[in-house]
């Protein structure tokens, strides 16, 4: 499954913020240096650690808002492994705009591509085993589009982007209720089609609550491997077919062993939240400068 970025209509807003936020007034600096005219220039990208490649044609987004006749041209594709010091991209165009834009640019590329890079290596492990990695809501506050994004590109699946997309019952909310039976009941009557509903389970009496009172989907969460293998088998034993998530403390060394359990999805915030950034740099060619 490929990656799906936001329609250009969603994510030019974006990217018109993030500069607006780093230029503020103005560039002191650039707009300063080349008051007197503004020539061409050609810069490359570079990687300086090996990793998966994502956010690239946000990047290019950067320096086309600041001038549509600036070209970034990737030399390779989005889910693409880089080497070290492997070249990734070649901008040319406006001097002004390549150095306006660069350390948006870099940023972007630099978080997404840590968070594709992470997410691979927890899909690698499972890779042979039906057991698919989801994402969570666990993302930074505004750059939840482009940071699921990366999730994809790195071969995880979306959980829901936002709390509109599907029903998910959690402790607080059947807390909230009165009991698991009490907050379906509640939310099936108003919810409209065709939203799911899923309910979060930490034991097996609430595995059997969900499944008595027809939860679309039920999360395991936080359970013993011994634990999960139990309740699978029992959801599995259901007359209608119910999909099965586990969640919680999901790392590169339980992953495989949970997915042994026979669960549909894994889900985990790791790979966003404890991602590093994956370092670029840009580096303009000098001769390739016109007087100004």
């Amino acid at each position: 499954m490929s990656a799906v970025l936001p329609p250009l209509l969603v994510l030019d807003q974006l990217v018109q913020g993030w500069l607006i936020e780093d230029i503020g007034r103005g560039d002191r600096t650039t707009q300063s240096l080349l008051s007197s005219g503004v020539g061409d220039g050609q810069a490359e990208w570079t990687a300086k650690q090996a990793g998966v490649m994502a956010g690239l044609p946000i990047a290019a987004r950067v320096f086309q808002i600041l001038n549509d006749r600036v070209s970034f041209v990737p030399t390779v594709e989005e889910g693409d492994h880089c080497d070290l010091g492997q070249v990734v991209a070649h901008i040319h165009g406006p001097l002004d705009a390549l150095l306006i834009g660069e350390r948006v640019a870099l940023n972007l590329a630099m978080r997404l591509s840590g968070i594709a890079t992470l997410t691979h290596k927890y899909v690698e492990i499972i890779a042979d085993l039906p057991a698919q990695l989801v994402d969570t809501r666990k993302t930074t506050p505004g750059l939840r589009l482009i940071e699921k994004y990366a999730s994809q590109v790195g071969g995880a699946i979306n959980h829901r982007l936002g709390l509109d997309d599907a029903v998910m019952i959690k402790d607080n909310h059947i807390a909230a209720a009165g009991g698991i039976a009490e907050a379906i009941a509640r939310i099936r009557s108003k919810i409209p089609y065709p939203l799911s509903i899923e309910v979060e389970t930490t034991t097996l009496s609430e595995v059997e609550a969900a499944l008595t009172h027809g939860a679309d989907i039920i999360m395991l969460d936080n359970m013993s491997l011994d634990l999960v293998s139990q309740a699978v088998q029992l959801i599995r034993s259901y007359p209608h077919p119910i999909k099965i998530e586990a969640s919680g403390n999901i790392t590169l060394e339980t992953i495989r062993a949970v997915a042994e359990t026979g669960v549909d999805y894994i889900s985990s915030s790791a790979p966003i939240t404890r991602s590093t950034w994956l370092d670029l740099s840009m580096n303009l060619d000098n001769s390739s400068i016109e007087p100004i």
